[in-house]
């Protein structure tokens, strides 16, 4: 049997690292392609958001104007290089999986898009039909209204960013529970602890009204229970395996 001497390992880790920076570079090149083609299409991305505002958007300085290009632009090719990244991180890790996991796990690069995508999309309609109006309503003609489109952009961002990354806890759930790390019961105790940390967020990224954070928070919960059941099937799977290979060691 051959020893892995210090040098194998040394060969071994440059062989990983270079192997990682081509990864990035690929991945790079990819958000690069789309924040080009997405600056091109700037206006149009620009429209989407447009018809469902009630007022206009002022700048109050030409930076302001290449601000919300470079924000729209980023923010379309953070969306398409999400899959790619994805996938790249899996082909990284593909070599030390067996076939299975690699089947299992590959079904995780859409999910993660995908699920990206809802939060996205849950945030917008959450900012766009419930806190923005909410905002608006307190106003009460008040004051006079000028909104900016850097200040706009950027709250809008702080309010759906969250649930994009927040969408993606079955995910991390499950592949959490696939390397041993995460099991199901451990989320059922702590079910507690998580929802108070869900409610947290929610009231951070929505106005202070009990009804509003109780709206965003809700489907969090529910969120949190679809990935306790993933990380169950997950958990269980994983079980079956491990008494499948104890029970053949045994008869051997």
């Amino acid at each position: 049997m051959a020893v892995e001497t210090e040098s194998d390992k040394e060969m071994n880790l440059v062989a990983h690292l270079a192997e990682l920076r081509n990864r990035l570079i690929v991945t790079a090149v990819f958000f690069i392609v789309f924040f080009v083609g997405a600056f091109i299409y700037v206006k149009e991305i620009y429209s989407f958001f447009e018809k469902d505002m009630d007022f206009v958007l002022n700048v109050t300085s030409p930076a302001e104007i290449i601000w919300v290009y470079l924000t729209m632009a980023g923010l379309a090719a953070l969306v398409g290089t999400l899959p790619i990244l994805a996938l790249q991180v899996w082909l990284f890790i593909k070599p030390a999986l067996t076939v299975p996991e690699r089947r299992a796990s590959l079904s995780y690069v859409p999910a993660v898009f995908i699920l990206f995508v809802l939060g996205l999309t849950f945030g917008y309609i959450a900012f766009s039909k419930l806190i923005l109006p909410f905002l608006l309503a307190l106003n009460d003609g008040m004051f006079n209204e000028l909104f900016t489109v850097e200040k706009y952009f950027r709250f809008m961002l702080r309010v759906t960013l969250p649930f994009a990354i927040l969408f993606e806890i079955p995910i991390i759930a499950m592949f959490l529970t696939s390397l041993g790390i995460l099991t199901p019961t451990f989320m059922r105790k702590t079910r507690k602890y998580a929802y108070f940390i869900l409610l947290i967020v929610g009231a951070f990224v929505t106005p202070p009204d009990i009804v509003l954070q109780l709206v965003v928070a809700i489907p969090l919960f529910i969120l949190y229970e679809i990935s306790i059941y993933l990380s169950t099937i997950v958990y269980r799977k994983k079980e079956k395996k491990r008494k499948a290979y104890l029970n053949e060691d045994q008869s051997e």
